[in-house]
């Protein structure tokens, strides 16, 4: 049975899976990327990556300082009944994991700059639900970290511009440069409208980084050879993966987004039943 409780309690072992432990695709990205890189500075910084990675999952703490926004993508079940208030649970399982795992307090008022203390606020945690045939509940959560969220494009294109597409995400992972703490993953969101796009960008995130389509891998050979490389000080691997993911649109126009996440992908999921 799912409860208030059980969900709260997910939330917080999720949460702290995300912020402590890389999943295995991603592990497998950096670890290849290190077989197969072979400048010399580039290497040093991969092999750093890799054992933050290890020491953070051996002692049980978070990969990185910034431990992010607490982003979440539900999927509801439409023959699941739940007597309880799910978004409340969300965020009690937020506020908790704030003080168990511990994370960084990072939600603020935009304009005050007035720190909640506790990853809480109007608006956030931010939830995206969809609703999908069946009667389980899916948490996905994905802790963003300002760095590469800060390096995020939204470009409305016209119609005629589809041949431009790939020219926007190389562009803006260029612009970028080591900011975002390269080596990179790239989610784009094609369609449907102006929010609709960032959206899907962030959800391509919580896709296998190790399984991209020929468009996908074209993208990423052309960021690669941007030579920006592990933390900006050049080498093969400026991008790990590019994730797209698309919903139909206006046919009047041609939203895309951009989300850039460095190369702590940081993502977790859980299906309660």
């Amino acid at each position: 049975m799912i409860t208030y409780k059980r969900v709260v309690d997910s939330v917080v072992e999720l949460l702290r899976k995300a912020e402590t432990e890389l999943s295995e695709d991603v592990l497998r990205a950096l670890k290849k990327a290190y077989e197969e890189e072979e400048n010399e500075i580039a290497r040093m910084n991969l092999k750093a990556i890799l054992e933050n990675i290890e020491y953070a999952k051996r002692m049980g703490v978070p990969i990185c300082q910034d431990t992010g926004l607490p982003i979440f993508f539900v999927e509801i079940g439409r023959e699941l009944f739940l007597d309880f208030n799910l978004k409340d649970a969300i965020v009690q399982g937020v506020i908790r994991a704030t003080e168990e795992v511990p994370l960084r307090p990072n939600v603020v008022h935009p304009l005050t700059r007035e720190n909640t203390g506790n990853n809480v606020g109007i608006h956030m945690p931010e939830i995206n639900v969809d609703i999908v045939e069946g009667d389980k509940l899916k948490i996905s959560v994905i802790p963003k970290g300002a760095g590469s969220e800060n390096c995020s494009v939204l470009k409305m294109l016209s119609p005629s511009e589809v041949n431009k597409v790939k020219r926007v995400v190389v562009e803006a992972v260029r612009n970028a440069m080591g900011k975002p703490c390269p080596p990179v993953f790239v989610g784009v969101g094609i369609g449907p409208s102006f929010d609709g796009c960032a959206r899907l960008a962030k959800k391509a995130l919580l896709r296998d980084v190790t399984d991209m389509n020929d468009f996908e891998i074209e993208i990423l050979n052309c960021i690669n050879r941007l030579g920006i490389g592990p933390m900006g000080l050049g080498g093969k691997f400026t991008a790990l993966a590019v994730l797209i993911e698309i919903g139909y649109c206006h046919t009047a126009s041609l939203p895309i987004a951009v989300n850039i996440q460095c190369w702590a992908n940081r993502k977790a999921s859980i299906v309660l039943d």
